[in-house]
């Protein structure tokens, strides 16, 4: 039924949506957990190619855990979203509202470091030795594979679980709980937050709202960035013929002006699964219009444009001198790696790793 030791009874529009899940390979762990292979695991074990978060951050691709806490639940049924949205299932919105059951934080992150082992056990013939002897050695947690993470009530301690496990941890969050976010005692190593939308008109239609005063929201978690003491990130992600006028670039501006990240990332909608059923191919930007779209946003900013990854079609503009934070040994030149591949060798349109 599920990938794990843990045996819970589903209900049929989550039955139906982990079965889903699992056909795209994600291991389900516990009730309401997943790990998946990221398509750059596979890429750093055979083609000995990084991430952008490699390049950006000095995160090891192969020794990185895609997890969420929180599949199937999410306050948003976003247009671009190219996840399994409970919506599409069949689900009520009063069952999207909070996770049915509350596993134990200490047993997800066993359980998710068990399932990345598992997913990178096939590589032992592929890999360089000792690239697949690091894979199987994490060292750093994406808790953002789908869904909104901080719908698990128990956040904190999860961070906690996985930070005494030797695991630094990025989040990434739609920024519709800043009541979690504000009430943390321990943070993660990085915290993102992911806009396509600068005033309440684009958010009400393009990101769907599944609650009230998700946009205000919104709006609360950016004032709250300020007062983290770890790094923070806004992910633009930018459509074409929906946020890349002139007027969005000043409308953004001022939201990004108010958070005060240390870091922006303008980064490219994927035309892949879901989304393709309701968006087109021709609202994907090309690297160049991502380009555009930074200079012009880092004109209004002040925040100057420090690198680019060019297979993830992503542009990293920073308010810091230089690449001074780094969470691991990837990608030693930083900022200025070369890319290995073109714009069309990355997420977009790529098959699936076997």
């Amino acid at each position: 039924m599920t990938s794990t030791e843990v045996t819970v009874t589903y209900r049929d529009p989550l039955t139906r949506a982990i079965k889903r899940l699992e056909k795209q390979k994600y291991h389900v762990i516990g009730s309401h957990s997943a790990v998946k292979k990221c398509l750059w695991v596979h890429n750093a074990l055979v083609e000995g190619r990084f991430c952008y978060k490699c390049k950006f951050y000095g995160i090891e691709s192969h020794r990185c855990v895609q997890f969420s806490p929180a599949i199937l639940w999410c306050w948003n049924a976003c247009l671009h979203c190219w996840r399994v949205r409970p919506e599409d299932m069949g689900f009520e919105r009063s069952e999207l509202t909070r996770l049915p059951y509350v596993d134990d934080p200490d047993v997800l992150a066993e359980l998710a470091i068990k399932e990345h082992r598992r997913t990178v056990s096939g590589y032992k013939d592929r890999a360089p030795k000792k690239l697949w002897e690091e894979a199987n050695d994490p060292k750093h947690v994406a808790i953002s594979l789908t869904g909104e993470p901080l719908m698990y009530p128990r956040f904190g301690d999860l961070l906690e679980a996985f930070h005494r496990r030797g695991l630094t941890t990025f989040v990434v969050t739609r920024g519709v709980r800043p009541d979690i976010l504000g009430g943390l005692d321990i943070e993660p190593t990085q915290l993102y937050v992911s806009i396509e939308a600068w005033n309440r008109e684009m958010y009400e239609y393009f990101n769907r709202p599944l609650t009230p005063r998700a946009w205000e929201a919104t709006l609360e978690t950016l004032q709250l960035l300020p007062s983290f003491s770890c790094p923070t990130v806004i992910r633009v992600t930018v459509v074409k013929g929906f946020n890349m006028g002139d007027e969005d670039v000043k409308g953004f501006a001022k939201l990004l002006d108010k958070a005060q990240p240390t870091f922006i990332e303008v980064k490219a909608y994927m035309h892949v699964g879901g989304s393709t059923e309701r968006l087109s191919r021709e609202n994907m930007p090309s690297m160049k219009d991502v380009e555009e779209f930074a200079r012009k946003l880092s004109r209004e900013l002040s925040y100057p444009v420090v690198s680019r990854s060019v297979p993830s079609r992503v542009v990293l503009l920073s308010r810091l001198p230089g690449p001074i934070i780094r969470y691991g040994k990837g990608c030693p030149r930083a900022w200025e790696e070369e890319d290995i591949g073109d714009e069309f060798s990355g997420e977009y349109g790529a098959p699936e790793a076997p």
